[in-house]
């Protein structure tokens, strides 16, 4: 039976069409040009601006700049951050002064809602280091046109390193004075270790009768020293000597020079105020740094009338010198007051250095009895009075130092000859002067009978 030609067709080739061919897509596109930079910003118009230097002025705060080294930019949103009326509250910042040291400052930047703090302060650190650049601060106001420029000292600049609150608080020591002033002592040791080891003949020389100077200091080597005086038998009879004799009797007044050429020279001011005890006695220089005046009831009389004399010199060594003679002038009279029945109160808490303290205690103290005796009483006013001789050039009125010391100006007169003073008067002022050759009052022994 013959079939058609169509029927003849498999299955395969029956059910499926050839699908339609696929256009060929062109891989060669036409290339687009590369797209153009920004045109950039218009130059801003030139502004003409007043400079205005200004110098530092004690009666205004100085300004302070800080800078953060680990990346904190306080400027920036941050996701802990508080939001107040939309906007995220400022990171408070906190500066702290110490009442010891004021010199001593130290600032607290602490981010809202974090509990990191970004401590930086004027004395450790960064700012110990040698410093041989200066610093300004611009503030241009758009508004008047201006840029203000002011300096900005290099211990006013603080470097905020991030610490974590309460962390390092717990292991961190308060610095007591008595290890800064051991420290102090220490380092004047290893400084006269060092001049005996590579220092001149001359250097060692002086090291060594500077050392020897300073063990007055030293309260082992003073009882030992004090043992070794009651043991001491004495000769009374060549003391009191034969009928008409005279007994020479050792002057209660500072170290001096009889044949000195200048009253500088004749009660040497290095063996007064020794040298390891200048920096702790720069108190009042300091204050005067912030404020032109000083407490009226932290200082005596005679310090306090002398203070506007301090704004005209303008050496700032010479400055520093005289506000350390009037800080030792208050140690010494406040330690008077301090061991004495009738002014104690007055002195009650006035702070001494340790280091003072304790050679004032050697020097003028009595370890048996709290009150000052007869002869070392004197011997305190003698070095109270030669100090007030250097704060007024060897030209004083003794009105002001009266008061302080409570005594009458009749018996303060007496001290004052007893150190080589003369009284002249001078617009009816009495005025104490020290002429050389110093001339002492013949001092005698009353003999006995």
């Amino acid at each position: 039976m013959n079939s058609d030609p169509e029927d003849t067709k498999s299955p395969l080739t029956q059910n499926h069409e050839t699908p339609p061919k696929k256009k060929k897509k062109n891989k060669h596109k036409t290339p687009q040009p590369p797209p153009q930079p920004p045109s950039p910003p218009p130059p801003s118009p030139p502004v003409q601006a007043k400079v205005q230097s200004l110098k530092e002025n004690p009666k205004k705060f100085p300004p302070f700049v800080a800078y953060f080294p680990s990346g904190y930019d306080p400027t920036k949103n941050h996701s802990n951050s508080e939001q107040i009326d939309g906007h995220e509250s400022a990171p408070s910042v906190k500066v702290y002064r110490s009442q010891e040291r004021p010199q001593r400052v130290e600032m607290v930047v602490t981010p809202t809602g974090s509990n990191v703090d970004f401590v930086g302060s004027n004395y450790s650190g960064e700012s110990t280091g040698g410093h041989h650049c200066s610093y300004a601060l611009g503030v241009f106001d758009k508004e008047s046109q201006s840029l203000k420029i002011v300096p900005v000292a290099f211990d006013k600049v603080f470097r905020l390193e991030p610490k974590v609150r309460g962390l390092e608080a717990a292991d961190k020591k308060t610095e007591s004075p008595v290890k800064e002033e051991l420290s102090a002592v220490k380092k004047a040791d290893r400084f006269r270790e060092l001049t005996n080891l590579y220092g001149t003949k001359k250097a060692r020389n002086e090291a060594k009768k500077k050392h020897s100077l300073n063990q007055e200091d030293d309260p082992n080597s003073q009882k030992v020293l004090d043992r070794k005086i009651k043991e001491v038998k004495i000769n009374k009879e060549a003391l009191i000597g034969s009928e008409g004799a005279e007994a020479t009797v050792a002057r209660n007044i500072p170290p001096y020079d009889a044949n000195a050429a200048t009253p500088q020279e004749a009660y040497p001011l290095d063996k007064i105020i020794l040298m390891g005890e200048w920096d702790y006695i720069a108190d009042i220089f300091e204050l005067l740094q912030e404020k032109p005046k000083l407490a009226s009831n932290a200082y005596p009389t005679f310090v306090n009338n002398r203070i506007d004399k301090l704004q005209g010199i303008q050496d700032e060594a010479e400055k520093r010198t005289l506000c350390c003679i009037f800080s030792y002038i208050t140690h010494l009279i406040k330690f008077r007051d301090q061991h004495s029945m009738d002014a104690f109160s007055s002195a009650k808490g006035h702070k001494i250095p340790g280091i003072l303290r304790n050679r004032f205690s050697t020097m003028f103290a009595d370890q048996l009895s709290k009150r000052l005796s007869a002869e070392k009483n004197d011997l305190i006013i003698s070095y109270i009075l030669v100090l007030t001789l250097y704060a007024d050039e060897f030209r004083t009125d003794p009105a002001d130092i009266a008061k302080d010391l409570r005594m009458s100006p009749i018996n303060l007169r007496a001290h004052f000859e007893h150190l080589g003073c003369k009284l002249s008067r001078q617009d009816k002022l009495q005025i104490f002067t020290l002429p050389l050759p110093l001339q002492f009052p013949i001092l005698r022994q009353k003999r006995r009978r």
